[in-house]
């Protein structure tokens, strides 16, 4: 709980600092370049946000691990270690579309322990610690917020489902085909652009499964152990396998998660998707 605590303390900081920047920046596009392709975008804010994170686990939390998706890396010599996204969902940032999120969660030996994620746009905080429950608190809402708790869905037919797509233009060609099989399988398919927050939507039932292949640890991370903590079904790769090897992540409602995870290995989304 006491890494849980910081989590959330420090994922507020880092939004309110992202936040600032936006309204000073106006058009962020201006500011962004590519990274792994040309759809791959990050900004002057993603490193801004990543760098305040980074220094207030080296102030506060010296010795401690750093795995960060913009190139911040630590080596832990406490046996705990902070996985950073400073911004997820950076292309909806670019566009002002609101939803997107800073995520951070600690790991003991390799395990995730406590994560948050808040959406910057409205200022809603999930967070969790492994055992002790998984809760949503709004922007300015006293207390700890709502216990969060994934939704009763039993048939897969009527399952919401959200995913997410490759910046590589090959296994993004793979996951399209992949998704015309599901689709008619499903109640709907959800794209939101942000695998933190859609793994945060898995906890709180606004969706009733998620799944994505080739996303990072950094992606996962803080939304598995909260969709976890809330009940879900979780599938997810060790921290330590790079999102290039395309492997799975899964959270789903135990009443899907099962036949959801049959019917993608049916459609040739195993537990990896080459390209």
């Amino acid at each position: 709980m006491t890494l849980c605590r910081l989590a959330q303390e420090w994922v507020e900081r880092a939004a309110g600092a992202i936040a600032a920047k936006r309204a000073e920046l106006g058009d962020v596009r201006a500011y962004a370049l590519t990274k792994s392709s040309p759809v791959d975008p990050v900004t002057v804010v993603d490193t801004m946000a990543e760098e305040l994170l980074v220094a207030e686990i080296r102030r506060r939390r010296p010795g401690d691990g750093i795995i960060a998706e913009e190139g911040s890396e630590e080596r832990s010599t406490t046996g705990v270690s902070w996985i950073i996204d400073p911004i997820d969902g950076t292309v909806n940032f670019l566009y002002g579309l609101p939803h997107y999120a800073v995520s951070l969660a600690a790991a003991i030996d390799g395990e995730v322990v406590a994560g948050a994620v808040i959406n910057v746009a409205d200022g809603s905080l999930y967070y969790a610690a492994r055992g002790c429950g998984a809760w949503v608190r709004a922007a300015g809402q006293p207390g700890a917020g709502e216990a969060l708790r994934v939704s009763g869905a039993h048939e897969l037919d009527r399952a919401l489902v959200a995913t997410g797509f490759s910046y590589q233009a090959e296994r993004r060609a793979r996951q399209a085909d992949v998704l015309g099989r599901l689709l008619p399988a499903v109640r709907d398919i959800r794209r939101q652009g942000s695998a933190a927050l859609d793994l945060c939507a898995v906890a709180q039932g606004r969706v009733d499964a998620y799944y994505e292949h080739g996303i990072h640890c950094w992606d996962y991370a803080a939304g598995m152990v909260i969709a976890r903590e809330a009940g879900a079904v979780v599938e997810a790769p060790p921290l330590s396998v790079p999102g290039e090897e395309g492997r799975r992540t899964l959270a789903a409602t135990p009443g899907v998660a099962e036949d959801l995870a049959r019917l993608l290995d049916a459609s040739g989304a195993g537990a990896s998707l080459h390209t």
